[in-house]
């Protein structure tokens, strides 16, 4: 028997967000345990109901397939025991970490006769619109109640059934533990018209953020009036130098498509010296397509090199978000790092060589969030090294470029602390 899961989802946008931002007033003043504990209940929750999740997971699956989905679409939408305990051991991660609000700072400046400081505080109420990936709604959730926002969630119809049960999850948690009733409110998914209703309640949605292909984000972009955290996948760029080394460059490519389910940080564009040595892209090829890549390149290329598909000049704006690699050939490190900042997403492109000047030149002249100099690209949301989860990257310059962490949904209050003199 199929359990139903639409209990609690709400199909009108501006309930929702009115609701949430009652609870992140209140959630904004509960104690840092207190939110760091509901985290941790969160993940016993999804492996409690790892059944019912699984079971809602295939009833999506079927009915996508059905409907034609794009496999890539698939993939991200298909849930199995592992990802859903890799979600639990991130929500557990999570709950370890110090409490970042109100964490105090030093200000920049000093008034007179005043003590001059500065704290964390919530954004508020958070929106996560994202495109299948079923478990994200889970970390977005441990992440917002860590930092005491609230959090609306749109997830995709595709999966509908996998988002309901994983609401009741954490719905169950945030229960258990006596958190402000609404601060997870999640909208149901075959509201055609909800995301429009939902991204211009800039009174009470204080950040948005789109996950999904670039045509989803795009279009958040260009319709919302409450502030967008773009978040970036694929298209990254390689800048093979002509002092780089072969291996390094085989085993960056390779190792920036592992991350699974959404390889964010993949290298999907190679520019390539004129000098480079025709037998090194041979082996490099031959490599890839050993792996299972699809390989393209520019005119320049394909006449030289046959078996290369070309690459139309569009595609080089353009994240395949699949094993596909476009190479191209430039004629010095400068005009590399002028196309990738004309034609990369702008979030994580890489440089391979021996040169410390051309590795100076590139970190200083790429104007991308991360540049990765004869290192992988490859995205984690958990590294091993430091205290950090993500929920993405995002692209744009302005509110926390970069990873999405912990500080990236919290903001900076200012406190003058008067000393009675006057």
């Amino acid at each position: 028997m199929t359990t139903d899961f639409s209990d609690g989802l709400i199909a009108d946008p501006l309930v929702a967000v009115r609701a949430a931002h009652r609870a992140s007033i209140q959630l904004a003043t509960t104690k840092g345990v207190l939110r760091s504990q509901t985290v941790y209940a969160m993940a016993e929750a999804l492996k409690q109901q790892q059944n019912d999740i699984l079971e809602a997971n295939t009833l999506d699956l079927e009915a996508s397939r059905e409907m034609a989905v794009p496999d890539l679409i698939l993939e991200w939408l298909k849930l199995t025991p592992e990802r859903i305990q890799t979600a639990a051991n991130l929500l557990r991660r999570l709950s370890e970490l110090p409490d970042p609000i109100g964490r105090v700072m030093d200000a920049a400046y000093q008034i007179d006769h005043c003590q001059t400081y500065s704290q964390l505080m919530p954004l508020g109420v958070i929106s996560l619109i994202y495109e299948a990936f079923p478990e994200l709604a889970a970390l977005a959730a441990g992440l917002c109640v860590k930092t005491g926002n609230s959090l609306v969630l749109k997830g995709s119809s595709e999966a509908s059934h996998s988002n309901a049960a994983i609401a009741q999850a954490l719905w169950s948690a945030i229960e258990k533990n006596g958190l402000p009733d609404g601060c997870l409110q999640v909208l149901s998914s075959d509201q055609g018209a909800s995301i429009r209703d939902l991204i211009v309640q800039d009174q009470y949605v204080n950040l948005i953020i789109p996950y999904g292909r670039p045509s989803l984000v795009q279009q958040i972009v260009r319709q919302a009036t409450a502030p967008v955290l773009r978040s970036a996948m694929g298209n990254c760029y390689l800048y093979w130098s002509p002092s780089g080394s072969l291996d390094a460059v085989r085993w960056i490519l390779i190792d920036s498509h592992q991350s699974e389910p959404d390889p964010v940080n993949a290298i999907e564009k190679v520019l390539i010296h004129p000098s480079q040595n025709p037998s090194s892209l041979i082996i490099l090829w031959n490599s890839l397509r050993e792996k299972g890549f699809e390989l393209r390149g520019d005119a320049d290329l394909v006449a030289e090199f046959p078996e290369l598909k070309l690459a139309e000049e569009s595609e080089w704006r353009q994240a395949y978000l699949a094993k596909v690699i476009a190479f191209r050939s430039v004629p010095s490190l400068e005009a590399a790092i002028t196309w990738i900042n004309l034609h990369s997403s702008g979030h994580a492109d890489c440089l391979v060589t021996e040169s410390y000047q051309e590795s100076r030149s590139f970190a200083l002249g790429i104007n991308s969030a991360s540049t990765y100099i004869n290192a992988s690209p490859r995205f984690s949301r958990n590294p091993k090294r430091g205290d950090s989860i993500f929920l993405g990257m995002s692209n744009q310059k302005g509110h926390r470029r970069g990873p999405i962490s912990l500080e990236t949904l919290t903001t900076v209050k200012h406190i003058i602390q008067g000393t009675g003199q006057f």
